[in-house]
């Protein structure tokens, strides 16, 4: 059976079940505990958490999912998956127990000619926490399973929270028995890999406090409603109906381990170390392609540093295999090809997901050029100071600092006759991951009192007037002080104020939230920001201007007008310049974030290099040239799937409700869903006036821009600004630009023959540093502190320039120069002190540390710097002892 089929099964059972099926949502939620989508139920979380109301009772979805804890561990088994698909059932407050496994068994044994998955009854297990006598009895009474095929577990198997306070409860694991050629007879308990779980039922029940349930502390209470929380691993179920051993061979995945083997004219399966590559290959590329599907581009923090990780373990990996060729859009189109039938937004976004792949691969392959240097010279300091291990600190540098990865290193050393230092490198590694994990901790936060809140969602979602006018009557449904309901507020405090219905904007959508006041018979209140809590309640952060505000109160709420008008301009400006840059960039440029006010926008975008001054040019011209047609704004309201239909644009990242609001300007020009506040013509913006363009990730260009009376603004000072140039220079506004750049060559000109006269100056001092060379042992040795300020190249040509004036008697030159809190240094030899077992580079540690520096190169010639130049006089007389050591022992 194929997986197609296979998902098609589940959510036609389901719906059948009145389940309402629910779209896969983007791997990127707002959820300050996860990088990504994690688990089915992720999406749901809200209604779980009780912070909204479910707009359904029943639901299933096939959710994309990716877990990354271990990178490195991918490929090494057939059971680790970064990507992976979840199928699940939900109910929220409806059924329990009892239907959950009702509906679970009948799906997985029902036959195949009537719509099931067919596995064979006798041959299921299934495990349940160690005290839930109530679903032992309901799995005798729905399924019929014996006593012996029930077994139970503790809390770390057969209980299921989010690892923060919040919801959690007992769960139930369904396994099928693959027989005795895969494991012990005994069951889950004995042999996860003979049977393997496919599917666990979480009877969401607790509420579960700072000490978890799964270590065995008890619940602190129970959940309002109890609810259903399931998920079927559908690659799991994919390679036991495909009849194969494991993920990897399954029809979506084994595609791209075919075109790998293509590709490197290599065969999976014959080479276990090459089955690491393949299998490293298949995951990956999945993962990859998924997540830039969803917006994240590579970068060097969080999903982007994970999602570079991930890609770049594919092209090391394909390398390892002998295929020199790009390949990273030749994976992604396959992964296109298996999976677009189920997320068909890979199909339409594919453009742009090569175009982000091609730049990474390309950058990848420049870090390895450049890491293959900068192996070359460790290795060459590891040889002149006479060892064979590469120190674990310079292969995580390698690997940390310039992408470089443990592998290539380790393959590299060995080609030069050097091991590495695998124990000091994981050591590292593994004081980094904890760094890591401390600071997600930190970052981590659990589902607090939302009490407050959830009371007041009760009372009904608030009505966003912001749309029709400025200024609207209201009643005061709740005040809330630092997370508890009070029942007032007085002059002085800053509280959260809720209310029935509000014409201010709460900041999304990169919009920021509007500014205004709250007035009452008796109080004035300033807005100080507004958010939204479960996207239904609007919650005005205020300070008490006057008076005292009390609960139930009617009062009138405003925005400040003037705000409002430069908020309009600043999101309409922001979809004009979207339009303008796919217009004259093409589609593939798509916004991946914003963020506007009144009289700024800010637009990132994918985009794999620099605009130049002509298009930055065209993009504002065509922006501008929108404004001047005065092109009507309207609002459409539709569906996910009727907005699709129409073209319009859904930005990364964001949520969307059932019923979504598609604002055009001209039409098709520019068609975005979005909820924010808008203009009603194009002319209303004002001008648009790019004022940046820059780089903030692999991939991703920001652009910003002033519009209205803001960009006016920025226009004159720039007038004014040219103007004054022009009068110091005495000539008129258009001559300035040829003026300046006159001037500029003039004085590199004159910069360039200062440098040279300073550099012929100092290399005529080498004839007199020769003279006043010191004899130690028969070696003329040259040891001398320079005047500060003199650059590391010129600290160079000075030594060989010495080096050279010594002629051909034993020499060495050591030569330190000061700047600032920095010291550089260089150390040359001549062959007569080569010879004497002289190595420029070997001299280097015994007196680096007196600078708190360090360095390395040949035996002719080495380099370095450091951090106390208070050390130097030190430094010299160690270069001194530590020629008159290596004489001796020669």
């Amino acid at each position: 059976m194929q997986t197609h089929e296979i998902i098609k099964r589940f959510r036609e059972h389901f719906e059948n079940a009145g389940h309402t099926y629910v779209p896969s949502a983007s791997l990127i939620l707002d959820d300050p505990n996860l990088l990504f989508v994690n688990a089915g139920m992720v999406p749901f979380k809200p209604y779980f958490l009780g912070e909204a109301p479910p707009p359904y009772r029943r639901a299933t979805s096939i959710q994309k999912c990716v877990r990354t804890p271990d990178i490195d561990e991918v490929g090494k088994t057939t059971r680790h998956n970064t990507f992976f698909q979840m199928a699940g059932n939900f109910s929220f407050g409806d059924y329990f127990k009892e239907e959950a496994i009702r509906l679970a068994w009948e799906l997985i044994t029902k036959s195949q000619d009537d719509g099931g998955y067919g596995f064979d009854p006798e041959r299921i297990w299934v495990t349940v926490y160690l005290d839930d006598d109530e679903a032992i009895e309901l799995w005798r009474k729905v399924a019929g399973l014996p006593d012996e095929r029930i077994q139970r577990r503790d809390g770390l198997d057969n209980y299921w929270d989010m690892g923060v306070p919040g919801p959690g409860g007992p769960c139930s694991e369904i396994y099928y028995d693959r027989g005795p050629a895969f494991g012990a007879e005994g069951g889950p308990v004995v042999d996860e890999d003979r049977y393997l779980e496919i599917w666990n039922l979480v009877f969401m029940q607790d509420e579960r406090g700072e000490l978890s349930p799964k270590q065995g502390h008890p619940p602190i209470g129970s959940l309002p409603s109890r609810n259903i929380d399931t998920g079927m691993g559908v690659e799991r179920v994919a390679f036991l109906l495909q009849g194969v051993d494991n993920v990897y061979e399954t029809d979506l995945v084994l595609p791209v381990v075919r075109r790998a083997e293509k590709l490197s004219g290599r065969t999976y399966g014959t080479d276990p170390v090459d089955d690491v590559r393949f299998r490293v290959i298949a995951d990956h590329a999945r993962s990859g392609v998924l997540i830039v599907g969803d917006g994240v581009t590579p970068g060097n923090e969080a999903r982007g540093y994970v999602l570079r990780r991930l890609l770049r373990r594919i092209v090391r990996s394909a390398r390892l295999l002998g295929i020199d060729e790009p390949v990273l859009v030749q994976f992604a189109e396959l992964v296109r090809d298996t999976m677009g039938p189920t997320y068909p937004e890979l199909v339409s976004g594919f453009p742009r997901i090569a175009q982000v792949l091609k730049a990474e691969e390309e950058t990848f392959l420049r870090t390895l050029e450049a890491g293959s240097r900068i192996f070359d010279t460790a290795a060459e300091e590891v040889r002149s100071a006479g060892r064979a291990t590469l120190p674990g600190d310079r292969a995580f540098q390698l690997h940390d600092t310039y992408g470089f990865p443990i592998d290539l290193t380790l393959e590299m050393a060995a080609e030069a006759g050097l091991t590495v230092d695998e124990d000091g490198f994981r050591k590292l590694m593994a004081e980094q991951r904890a760094r890591a994990k401390a600071d997600a901790a930190g970052k981590k936060t659990g589902h607090g009192d939302q009490t407050a809140y959830r009371e007041l969602l009760e009372l009904g979602a608030t009505e966003f007037t912001g749309y029709q006018e400025l200024a609207s009557e209201a009643a005061v449904r709740g005040i809330v002080r630092e997370g508890k309901r009070v029942r007032s507020a007085r002059e002085g405090e800053i509280v959260e104020v809720v209310l029935d219905r509000t014409p201010l904007y709460a900041e999304s959508g990169g919009q920021e939230s509007d500014a205004g006041t709250i007035v009452s018979g008796s109080a004035e209140l300033e807005v100080v920001d507004v958010q939204k809590v479960a996207r239904k309640l609007w919650v005005h952060q205020v300070r008490v201007l006057s008076g005292e505000i009390a609960e139930g109160e009617r009062v009138e709420a405003r925005v400040d007008p003037e705000w409002r008008v430069g908020a309009r301009q600043g999101h309409s400006g922001t979809h004009v310049v979207h339009a303008a840059l796919r217009q004259v960039l093409g589609p593939s440029a798509l916004q991946s974030g914003s963020y506007n006010k009144p009289g700024y926008l800010r637009l990132d975008f994918a985009w794999t290099g620099g605009l130049s001054d002509v298009t930055r040019s065209e993009i504002e011209e065509v922006s501008n040239l929108a404004v001047r047609r005065d092109l009507p704004v309207s609002v459409v309201y539709t569906d996910m799937g009727g907005a699709q239909e129409m073209g319009a644009v859904a930005l990364f990242g964001e949520t969307y409700d059932d019923t979504v609001r598609v604002v055009e300007i001209g039409g098709e020009w520019s068609r975005e869903l979005c909820g924010g506040t808008h203009v009603e013509h194009s002319s209303q913006i004002g001008p648009i006036t790019v004022i940046g363009e820059s780089s903030v990730g692999s991939g991703v260009r920001r652009l910003e821009a002033f519009v209205g009376i803001e960009a006016f603004q920025y226009l004159a000072r720039e007038r004014a600004l040219v103007q004054n140039v022009a009068a110091l220079l005495k000539v008129p506004d258009a001559e300035v630009p040829a003026r300046v750049e006159a001037l500029v060559e003039r004085l590199r000109v004159a910069e360039k023959e200062l440098e040279r006269v300073r550099s012929a100056q100092l290399l005529s001092s080498a004839g007199s540093l020769a003279e006043q060379a010191l004899d130690v042992r028969g070696v003329a040795v040259v040891a001398v502190e320079l005047p500060g300020g003199i650059a590391a190249g010129d600290v160079r040509a000075l030594a060989g320039e010495v080096r050279n004036r010594l002629g051909e008697k034993p020499g060495v030159v050591a030569l330190f120069a000061p700047d600032g809190d920095k010291v550089s240094f260089v150390v040359a030899t001549t062959s007569a002190a080569r010879a004497l077992g002289l190595a420029a580079g070997k001299l280097v540690p015994a007196f680096a540390p007196a600078v708190g520096g360090r360095g390395g190169g040949k035996p002719d010639l080495a380099q370095g710097g450091g951090t106390d130049p208070a050390g130097v006089a030190q430094a010299l007389a160690a270069v001194r002892a530590e020629v008159d050591r290596a004489v001796e022992q020669h």
